[in-house]
Formats: structure tokens, C-alpha cells, sequence
């Protein structure tokens, strides 16, 4: 259910809070403090609360009940519960004798569906002057002398109103709580007490359990004299109202018993785990824990839209992330090593972090990543485990495609799964091949994921020429010919990505190229040992500052330490070829990968036809290309692209539609795209959750006559994580809107 709130449709006149401990009294604290009711009237049934009330100066008048108020409330009213959970229900009869339907009422009891229950059952149905909330702010103090008016500024306060719950209603408590300094979001009841079962119910109860544990200990005193800063938290928190957790215990117990057993199982396995001195699965734990919440993945649902606005000139020395590509096979070959493997420049990113997590899921012990460092202990070709769930990978399609590829050869089940963009991407150019060595894999009738892969079966050695031009189909095949009986030979129609052929080659795999016949020789069987792979930057990545730098006016950017491998400096030749100013400075040709700094300063560029031989090695990168087209004078004309259509989006339609909208004449093939160059103007593009389009528009904004909002902006975190922070230390001007 969505509502918005619209500031200055309503007004409080009377402010009326039944219950003045640490919720209500600090509500009418903030509410006198801010001068938002005309009159502010708190109820206790205690003369000694009410009196301090007024000796605080926190309410203007003062009852012991709801009844002698009667008769005497108006529409502009708005009445809070802030009273134990388990006393509510004999509140809401109080209401439905006595508060007309046109009162705002609200609450502000920590579990919501039994309030929604305790109000349906004394109305008939949920009322419809009833909005249900949930501040979340507290204190391990409690009581009206703990009243704090500034307890709910930049807290959350959840809303969880009803179908027929009235807009004016809803508006109204919106607007105090947002007067009062809250975030105000909305939730379905259900999903508020199951997230807050998790997050705030559980850890009260341990908290409480846990110094309850160590209170009865002979050496309690000294324990807590030495408490450190984490059990301090607990001590905290176990200070906090007892009566208000007792009555959350037993009204939210689904809830709380649901995640209170999974713990309780988790917490066994821990303990099992400690006497067993098993390792693994202690450090696995940990980092697992570690990088969620280092990484924020938990807020990985909500939408991001970007809005970018012209600037002027971009100066810096920056560096960009570690390549995407060379990241995800660094995780892949060193799981398969015997021996350990040392990474650094590994991409924090969403789809190379679902890579590592999946070999995570399959008995690999993996320490970090910690500032792009890793430590991998190879388990070897065979030593994979039967993962005990589905393994996720997000959006990314390289873990899908590679990961089928070295999945079919595996002796146990598996199932790949990915979000709503991956479970639409084409997997049959991949699993038809496999399918000829003698996998056993299932797709949806449509041949896109997910992907189950059955297992036990003994691959043939295979000569396969690639129809189409793709490094991931090449690599999977590549990967499950490790595992084959003989030789197998692959073939490519042109020159593709070579990172794992480098990659095998760093780590010493049975691996042969030739580049004239563009044929590759695997044998199968072979132990590779583990090694140190040191990652570049990602040239995908830098590509946006490439042109950032190239149509921006008085610009200069140096980047630093970008991998400069041959068949993936497509951009460069074709932003050369348009007329921009790049040079290249200190090539440094490494054992996996070449690096070298690349040096950009503005210049006009022109439009060219786009030679078909540099199609697959700027497969990536043409949506920021699209952005220098659209600067340039003259027309840009790309054919034999089809790949781009299949990527996280149809990458030529989703340019096409934006440049349309920022004024921008095009023309669709269906291989390419004719951009016809002029002036970019302002709008709003959809990126099409594809996190390349994102960064391209953003760029966009550079050259354009206003704003340009990009929507669906969040899933830029899948490469480039910190795009936004890097953008603006070279002076772009990118604003984040949160939905």
C-alpha cells in the first residue's frame, strides 16, 4: 500500500495523548516545543504522572479519562494511544464510546497486527479515522521524567494504515510526525511485525536473556565492571521498559518464535562449530555477516533515480574499481586451485560479490574482501560441495553463464537463480553446447533461468565453433571442458575477451591459444595450483570518465591503473577514431593483465561508422559511446551489435528511447543503431535497471540544456558501486532521489 502525505492540508487543533510515559510525554514535549496543536491535553490515570506533566509545562490540560473529554472533540483533533500493547483493546473501546469518527486517532504500540485486530474486533472493522504507527525511537530510560522532545528527530516512524483507512486521516498523522523530525514510511502490518521481530524484538529478548545469564554468575560484579563497549549495548538495551517487552512478547510471539528458532538453530551450529574447531565454517559466518553489512545489501530493494545537471569543466586523477571480469574468474579459478590464492583489486560489487557468495555456498573458504583484498583457500577441480540452497546471483548474467558451464560437470545438484532482468536473459546459446557434452540441465521453456543442474554426469571433450561473438559462452564452455576426458577444442568467429584465457595461463592450467585460427585447446583433468592475481581497474567503468572528460568542455582526467587488455580497448579506438584526446602513460605488461594510466582532455569529436572488428571489444561500453555520438558532429553508425540487445536490457532500443527523449535523432537496425549528433536537452530517461544505461545518462547531463532524471538507478552497484562519489570529486553534478 503506498500514501503520501501532503505538507499543509490539516491542522491540529487539540492534541490529545492518552498515556504520558516516555512516548506520549516526550510527543507532548516535542509538540509544545514546536508550537504544533493549539492546545495539547494528556491523560493518565495517575495524579503523580499528571502533575509532572505540568510541572514540565509539556500539556495544557490534563484528564484521568477519555470520558470527560466527551462531546467535547472537533474534526481537527488528533488523538494518540501511547499505552502498553495489552492494554490497548479496552482503550479502543474507550474511543468507540466516546471519540466521534471524525477525531484522528493513531498509536504508537511496537506490533501492529494485533492492534489492527484489537480494533477490529471492538468496531466491527478497522475505523476509519485509525492509522495505525509505530515510532521507532526509545530510550533504555522510561517514564514521563525521560521525556525527551527531541527523541524522534531523524527516526523512523512507520505507518501501516489500511485499504479503507481515509487519506485525510492518514495525512494528518503523516504531517505531525513529519513536524516532529521523524522519516515517515509505510508498511503492511504483517511485514512491520515480521521485520521487527527480526531487527528489534529478538534482540531485546536476547539482551535481556543474556545479562539475565551473567547476573546469576558468581563473578557478576567483575563481569560487569569489565563490560566491553558490544555487551554495554546489551546492558542498554536490557534497560528498557519491562512491562512494554512483556506485552510485545506475547502479542508479536509468531513472529518472534519464527526468527527465534531460526536463531536458536544458527546459534547451535556456532556452538557446534567452536568445539569442533571448524574453521570454515566460522569464518564463513563471520564473513558473511561482515560483508552485509559493510555492503548495506539490505537495502538492495529500494529504487535509486539519479538526477544529473550540467556542470563545468572535470578535472582530477581518480581511480576506478577493479574489473568486473577479471574479478569474477580471480573467485572462480582460485576456488578450483589446489593451495591458496591472494586477490586484490577485487570489485565490490553486487554481481562479483553473488560469485564469491555462491563458491561461499559450495565449501569455500574465502577471507575478506577488505578493501578489494582476498584470500582464497582453493578447495580443488573436485572439491566442491552440494550447496545446501539455491544459489542467487542477482543480476549478474558472467556468474550465470560461467557458472552453468562449470556447474554441469559437478557430481551434486544445483539451481542458479537471479533477479526479475537475469531470469529473462537468454541461456540457451550456452546450455545447447553443454547439452552436446552430455550435461543434465533444465531451463524454463523459454531457455532462460533458472537453471537446474542435475549433476553426476561425465563430460565429452567437445570442438565447438561459437556462432555468435560472446566471451561468457566461450568461458562456460571453457569450464566445463576442464572437468571433460580429452581434449576439447573451441573456435570463435572473432576476437573476444580473453580474461580467461589469461586467467588459466596466470594459474598455470592446461590451457592453449592460437591466435591465428582463433581456436582454444583445453585439457581436461588438469590441478591448477593457486596463486596471486592482482586486478586493474576496470577500462568498462572508466569508460564513463573517458567520455565525461572528451565532451565536457576545459576538461582533464587522468585514470589511473586501467587494464588495458587488447581485446577490451574497443572504446579507446573509437573515441580515437571520433577525434578524442586520450593518451596512454605507463603501460605495465603484467602476467594476467596489461595496465597502463589513461590520460583524457576535451576535444570536439566528429561522427564515424564504427568498424564491425571493434564491435566485441567495446561490447560493453557502447552505451557511454551512444553519449560522445550524441555530442559529436555528424552521425555515428554502429552495425553487427546484435549482442547488445541481450544484454541486462535491450541496450540499443533503451539508448534509442532515452536520446529521443533529451532531442536526440536516432535510427534502430537490428544489428546497430545511426545517432544523429546535436544539442542534448532535458528530461526523463529510465535506465531500464541496467546499471550501464544509468551511468551513461548521467554523463549525458554534462552536455544537456537542464536536468536529466535517470529512474531505476540502484542496480549501479553491480560494477561500479562509488560512481556517484567518484563523479563528484571530478566535479559532476549528480543528485540521489530515494523512493
Amino acid at each position: 500500500m503506498t500514501n503520501k502525505y501532503r505538507a499543509g492540508d490539516s491542522q491540529v487543533d487539540k492534541l490529545i495523548v492518552l498515556g504520558l510515559g516516555l512516548l506520549g510525554a516526550s510527543i507532548c514535549a516535542a509538540a509544545k516545543k514546536l508550537g504544533l496543536a493549539n492546545e495539547i491535553i494528556g491523560i493518565s490515570r495517575r495524579q503523580s504522572t499528571i502533575e509532572i506533566a505540568h510541572a514540565k509545562e509539556i500539556i495544557d490540560k490534563s484528564s484521568d479519562s477519555l470520558a470527560t473529554l466527551a462531546g467535547n472533540f472537533g474534526e481537527d483533533d488528533l488523538l494518540v494511544l501511547a499505552v502498553p500493547t495489552l492494554a490497548m483493546k479496552s482503550v479502543l473501546s474507550e474511543c468507540q464510546e466516546h471519540v466521534p469518527p471524525s477525531v484522528t486517532i493513531t498509536d504508537v504500540a511496537s506490533v501492529k497486527t494485533k492492534i489492527i485486530e484489537f480494533a477490529e474486533q471492538v468496531y466491527g472493522d478497522i475505523p476509519k479515522n485509525f492509522v495505525p504507527g509505530h515510532p521507532i525511537a526509545g530510550s533504555e530510560k522510561s517514564g514521563i521524567n525521560a521525556a525527551n522532545p527531541d527523541l524522534f528527530k531523524n527516526h523512523k516512524v512507520v505507518l501501516t494504515p489500511k485499504e479503507m483507512t481515509s487519506q485525510g486521516h492518514i495525512n494528518k498523522v503523516s504531517e505531525i510526525w513529519t513536524r516532529l523530525g521523524a522519516d515517515v514510511t509505510f508498511m503492511n502490518a504483517d511485514d512491520h511485525d515480521r521485520i521487527f521481530a527480526a531487527t528489534s524484538h529478538l534482540p531485546h529478548y536476547l539482551a535481556y536473556s543474556l545479562v539475565d545469564t551473567l547476573s546469576r554468575e558468581s563473578n557478576a560484579n567483575e563481569i560487569f565492571d569489565h563490560a566491553a563497549g558490544g555487551f554495554k549495548d546489551f546492558t542498554r538495551i536490557a534497560g528498557s521498559d519491562p512491562i512494554m517487552w512483556h506485552d510485545i512478547a506475547l502479542t508479536n510471539s509468531q513472529f518472534i518464535l519464527e526468527i527465534m528458532d531460526r536463531y536458536i538453530a544458527d546459534i547451535t551450529k556456532l556452538r557446534d562449530a567452536i568445539e569442533k574447531k571448524d574453521s570454515r565454517y566460522l569464518v564463513d559466518t563471520f564473513n558473511r555477516s561482515r560483508l552485509f553489512k559493510t555492503k548495506k545489501t539490505y537495502r538492495k530493494d529500494r529504487s535509486i533515480d539519479f538526477i544529473s545537471k550540467p556542470c563545468g569543466e572535470l578535472r582530477g586523477e581518480i581511480t576506478v574499481p577493479g574489473d568486473k571480469s577479471v574479478s569474477h574468474r580471480s573467485i572462480i579459478f582460485g576456488s578450483l586451485a589446489q593451495g591458496t590464492s591472494e586477490i586484490t583489486g577485487f570489485l565490490e560489487g553486487e554481481d562479483s560479490l553473488a560469485t564469491l557468495n555462491a563458491f561461499r555456498e559450495m565449501g569455500v573458504l574465502i577471507e575478506g574482501p577488505e578493501d578489494g583484498r582476498l584470500i582464497i583457500h582453493g578447495v580443488g577441480l573436485h572439491g566442491l560441495t552440494e550447496p545446501a540452497r539455491e544459489l542467487d546471483l542477482g543480476n549478474s548474467g558472467t556468474s550465470m553463464r560461467l557458472m552453468t558451464g562449470l556447474l554441469s560437470a559437478q557430481e551434486f545438484k544445483s539451481r542458479l537463480v537471479g533477479d526479475e532482468s537475469l531470469s529473462s536473459r537468454p541461456m540457451r546459446r550456452v546450455t545447447v553446447p553443454l547439452l552436446e557434452m552430455g550435461a543434465n540441465i533444465r531451463t524454463t521453456a523459454d531457455g532462460t533461468p533458472p537453471v537446474e543442474l542435475i549433476g553426476g554426469r561425465l563430460l565429452k571433450p567437445i570442438k565447438y565453433t561459437l556462432p555468435i561473438a560472446s566471451a561468457q559462452l566461450k568461458s562456460s564452455l571453457i569450464l566445463a571442458a576442464m572437468y571433460a576426458d580429452g581434449e576439447s577444442v573451441i573456435i570463435e568467429p572473432v576476437t573476444t575477451r580473453d580474461h580467461t584465457e589469461r586467467m588459466m595461463t596466470a594459474f598455470g592450467c592446461n590451457i592453449s591459444v592460437d591466435d591465428s585460427s582463433r581456436s582454444i585447446k583445453i585439457q581436461g583433468g588438469y590441478q591448477h595450483i593457486g596463486t596471486r592475481i592482482d586486478i586493474p581497474g576496470d577500462i568498462s567503468s572508466a569508460a564513463f570518465f573517458m567520455v565525461a572528460a572528451a565532451i565536457c568542455p576545459g576538461s582533464e582526467i587522468n585514470l589511473l591503473n586501467i587494464g588495458i587488455n587488447p581485446t577490451r580497448i574497443g572504446v579507446i579506438n573509437i573515441l580515437k577514431e571520433m577525434g578524442a584526446d586520450i593518451k596512454i602513460t605507463n603501460r605495465q605488461d603484467e602476467l594476467c593483465e596489461p595496465t597502463a594510466n589513461i590520460h583524457v582532455r576535451y576535444s570536439s569529436l566528429k561522427g564515424i561508422e564504427i568498424p564491425e572488428n571493434q564491435v566485441s571489444l567495446a561490447i560493453d561500453e557502447f552505451p557511454i559511446i551512444f553519449v560522445a555520438a550524441a555530442c559529436a558532429t555528424g552521425d555515428t553508425i554502429l552495425r553487427g551489435a546484435e549482442e547488445l540487445k541481450v544484454k541486462e536490457s535491450d541496450r540499443i532500443e533503451s539508448m534509442a528511447k532515452g536520446l529521443k527523449i533529451l532531442g536526440i535523432e536516432t535510427d534502430v537496425f537490428d544489428d546497430g543503431i545511426k545517432i544523429i549528433g546535436g544539442k542534448i536537452g532535458s528530461g526523463t530517461v529510465n535506465s531500464n535497471h541496467d546499471h550501464r544505461i544509468a551511468m551513461a545518462f548521467s554523463v549525458a547531463g554534462l552536455r544537456s540544456s537542464g536536468a536529466i532524471t535517470i529512474q531505476n538507478c540502484k542496480n549501479i552497484a553491480t560494477s561500479f558501486p562509488n560512481f556517484v562519489d567518484i563523479a563528484r570529486s571530478v566535479g559532476m553534478k549528480i543528485d540521489l532521489e530515494s523512493n
